[in-house]
């Protein structure tokens, strides 16, 4: 594999990288393609971090196009004023981001320095990492809210000693006002995703799909870039969208499977405090309620019926 010497003129530092060759098993995402283009790319950084690069050739893409882990990998990862950022989309909920990104930021390390100087007497300096996650699934959570590491440890006592925190931005519309207001790509790509869940309770996906991005062509949203990828973007949508609602069949069979192995009791008390939990807010419907819990609409109706 080719080695390349990248001076970034801010630290004169040199991060050593290796070129790799892209994975072809891996089924990109419109989101990855869309902001692979460098100048969405700095938009975004700057609507999240509210800086106001012009230069698009201040980005730094350094993501490992091989690094895959259980078939899947990170969607953007840049480095941009001795920062590293590792960007992911995700359309349904996973708490256990924290843990894949982990992993990716020790391959990103282990790609950008010289491992000899490891072994020296003088301080290795590496980028500070930040880790995103723009999710858009139809579970509803908050605005913003934080995944960590150190919610997956087992039995810690004190103060973790290892933390990873990824910030997890709902970038579905309606939401997060002010980000999509600063960044018009992320804003036509949640209208984008909105319709296509839309159309797609009423008609085959891909009559779904079509017709969602004809129409955001029509009223000028994503116009150039779903003009130019048309096909592309509908094959890629397609197989998205399968692919959530295939991971929400996994999890309730998941779901099913605990309560087969006897862990019944423990999983049902934990769904319906997080339902009575639900309820209360008095702002979600029982049908998202019942997807996020695991409980059946009549479980969640008997739980309304009986709550003081």
């Amino acid at each position: 594999m080719a080695k390349c010497k990248r001076n970034r003129n801010k630290d004169k530092r040199d991060f050593t990288i290796k070129t790799l060759t892209a994975n072809r098993n891996y089924k990109d995402t419109v989101f990855r393609m869309l902001f692979s283009d460098r100048k969405n790319l700095l938009s975004l950084y700057n609507a999240v971090n509210q800086r106001d690069y012009k230069n698009p050739e201040d980005l730094e893409i350094v993501t490992l196009e091989n690094a895959i882990y259980m078939g899947m990998k990170n969607d953007l990862a840049f480095i941009i004023d001795t920062n590293l950022y590792l960007y992911e989309h995700q359309s349904t909920y996973n708490p256990n981001m924290p843990l894949r990104d982990l992993f990716y930021i020790c391959s990103e390390y282990q790609k950008l320095v010289d491992k000899k100087s490891l072994f020296s007497s003088t301080l290795q300096k590496i980028p500070a990492p930040n880790f995103i996650e723009f999710y858009n699934g139809s579970t509803v959570i908050a605005d913003c809210t934080d995944l960590r590491l150190s919610s997956a440890f087992e039995h810690l006592t004190g103060e973790a000693k290892l933390e990873l925190i990824v910030t997890v931005l709902n970038v579905n519309e309606g939401h997060n006002a002010e980000l999509m207001q600063h960044c018009s790509t992320l804003n036509e790509y949640a209208q984008y995703v909105a319709r296509v869940r839309h159309y797609a309770t009423d008609m085959p996906l891909n009559q779904a799909v079509e017709r969602a991005v004809d129409e955001c062509i029509q009223k000028g949203i994503l116009t150039e870039f779903l003009t130019r990828n048309r096909n592309e973007v509908i094959s890629m949508s397609i197989f998205e969208y399968d692919k959530e609602l295939e991971e929400k069949k996994l999890r309730k069979a998941e779901y099913e499977y605990g309560f087969s192995e006897g862990k019944k009791t423990g999983f049902q008390n934990a769904a319906m405090e997080t339902a009575r939990r639900m309820l209360k807010s008095n702002k979600l419907s029982l049908e998202d309620i019942a997807d996020f819990s695991g409980l059946s609409i009549d479980e969640i109706k008997q739980l309304q019926n009986t709550k003081s």
